[in-house]
């Protein structure tokens, strides 16, 4: 893949294009991204990235993947317009939150189709993908969309219903940590620690923490009562989570986002 054009520029097209260029996956002169009407986004992209902005006909021509990244509410027009610029030999790869390969062959055509969602660490890398792939993308291309996620963070090809889930979960989920350390600035702030000391204890708290999930056998519930004392700091904080139904609101989280990505879906 020589020519790979961004339909859409907003921010996790961004973190695929810093993630790829800093992994030396593609040269910024390999990639083009086009939008419908943000100019300044599109000089921000190149004057931080070296990335092609300046997008001719010819390109749409050539490009041998075209990734859309578009907003979803845009997807069916922007698709509309497109099908009349590029070729057969295109294969898509869609990052678009609900919007399924069906959708996307009834506008764009029957071609190979990767559907993936990732999450804007893949800027440094470390972005957690889940990839469906239409009956048409051969073995090769497989290797090759796999490759191109690995070389971003982890992916894991799943089922295409599933993606609703992904997509909630770790689609969405730096925001909901970002949330977190918020919260967790704003109380660390009250008790009397500064906010630059909150963040250092609590970066680290969850680095180590999500390290541990990965290097330990034991389950999270096993791992958190090795934790909790009886009687003791760590209890006190529990219960207090429970008493504020923690737990409940974490399953109202992914169940809203979840439903929020069908309806994208049904949407057309």
């Amino acid at each position: 893949m020589k020519k790979i054009l961004f339909i859409g520029a907003g921010s996790m097209a961004e973190a695929l294009i810093q993630g790829w260029v800093n992994q030396k996956v593609f040269t910024a002169q390999e990639i083009y991204v086009t939008n419908r009407s943000d100019k300044e986004r599109l000089q921000f992209l190149h004057e931080s990235y070296g990335v092609n902005c300046l997008v001719d006909a010819e390109i749409f021509k050539q490009a041998d993947l075209i990734i859309l990244a578009m907003k979803p509410k845009d997807a069916i027009a922007a698709m509309d317009e497109l099908k009349a610029k590029i070729t057969e030999h295109s294969a898509i790869l869609s990052i678009l939150a609900g919007i399924a390969i069906q959708t996307i062959t009834e506008h764009l055509g029957i071609r190979p189709v990767a559907r993936v969602m990732p999450n804007t660490s893949a800027t440094i890398g470390m972005s957690a993908s889940g990839i469906a792939f239409s009956n048409e993308v051969t073995t090769e291309q497989r290797t090759t969309f796999l490759q191109l996620l690995e070389a971003v963070g982890s992916v894991i090809e799943v089922d295409e219903d599933q993606l609703h889930a992904v997509t909630a979960l770790s689609g969405s989920g730096p925001a909901y940590i970002y949330y977190l350390m918020e919260a967790f600035e704003k109380v660390g702030t009250k008790v009397g620690l500064s906010k630059d000391t909150v963040r250092l204890l609590m970066t680290q708290t969850l680095a180590g923490t999500a390290e541990m999930l990965k290097q330990s056998v034991d389950e999270p519930d096993v791992l958190r009562r090795k934790v909790t004392s009886p009687g003791g700091t760590t209890e006190a904080g529990i219960k207090a989570l429970e008493k504020y139904q923690f737990n409940e609101a974490i399953e109202a989280c992914i169940k809203e986002a979840e439903a929020r990505s069908r309806s994208l879906a049904n949407s057309k």
